[in-house]
């Protein structure tokens, strides 16, 4: 054991400078929200402040839209979050239980929707919105951000479904329950690791969204917070202190649900990739 405690000696040294390179961009947002606006343009720069100053925050919170554009991402991101989970489950079990003419096309489709370009998507996703009169409501970009995350939520939880012992849900069923309740009570249960992976995965991808924003929330009431983040910036100028000062407000509850969920979300997606 001590062998190979030694032995992991000179690896030690490479993953603390692969951290301080993958947090110092968080650090240097997080100090940056700080500093005044002539501060920041300071060469060379300062790692602390000088001066320390709520003032960005106080633009961000008071004067701007950024809070009803945080609330906005809360209820897409949460609901859109919510509706991939639910039907991810449902197909992904069908996929693994079930035997049918079409199986492997169908599971090959949804390989080929995640590797759809955004851009190619954009302009008859709009139509499609408009004609049905869900542009620049909530229900239209939960809607379209179900484009993004569903394909490849089905295809993490497929993977874990089929590492799950078939005859734990043929007991159950012996035992009364139905095909549903045995979905509900055994496998999910069992599953959960997979399950977290695909709620973090989901609520990451819609709550960083960026494009599908842009084009289909037209004003404050229905805009995400990345959408906020760039009225910072002007023709002629960027508001740095105040976009540092967005973005650790916009970070702080992905790091917060990671953080909550991370043994089991890491277990998820290893899993995931090797089942099956």
């Amino acid at each position: 054991m001590a062998s190979r405690t030694r032995a992991k000696w000179p690896l030690y040294p490479a993953v603390a400078v692969v951290v301080v390179i993958t947090m110092f961009p968080f650090l240097w947002m997080l100090i940056s929200s700080f500093k005044g606006l002539s501060e920041l343009y300071t060469v060379p720069p300062t790692w602390i402040p000088e001066t320390p100053s709520w003032t960005n925050y106080m633009k961000v919170l008071f004067d701007s839209n950024v809070p009803r554009y945080f609330l906005n991402s809360v209820i897409i991101s949460a609901g859109s979050t919510a509706i991939a989970l639910a039907l991810a489950i449902l197909a992904s079990y069908g996929f693994a239980r079930f035997k049918f003419r079409g199986k492997s096309l169908a599971i090959s489709m949804i390989i080929v929707g995640q590797l759809l370009p955004t851009a190619a998507i954009i302009v008859p996703l709009y139509v499609v919105l408009n004609w049905l009169g869900l542009l620049n409501t909530y229900l239209g970009l939960i809607l379209a951000y179900l484009i993004l995350t569903l394909p490849l939520s089905v295809f993490m939880l497929i993977s874990y479904f089929r590492g799950i012992p078939v005859e734990l849900e043929e007991a159950a069923i012996v035992d009364g329950a139905s095909r549903l309740g045995a979905l509900l009570r055994i496998t999910l249960p069992l599953s959960l690791p997979g399950v977290v992976a695909v709620i973090v995965y989901a609520f990451v991808t819609t709550w960083n969204e960026f494009i599908f924003a842009l084009c289909f929330a037209i004003d404050s009431s229905t805009k995400t917070l990345p959408i906020g983040l760039s009225e910072f910036t002007t023709e002629f100028n960027t508001d740095w202190g105040a976009v540092m000062a967005a973005s650790v407000i916009m970070t702080v509850p992905i790091a917060i649900l990671f953080l909550a969920m991370q043994k089991l979300f890491v277990g998820g997606l290893t899993a995931g990739g090797t089942k099956g």
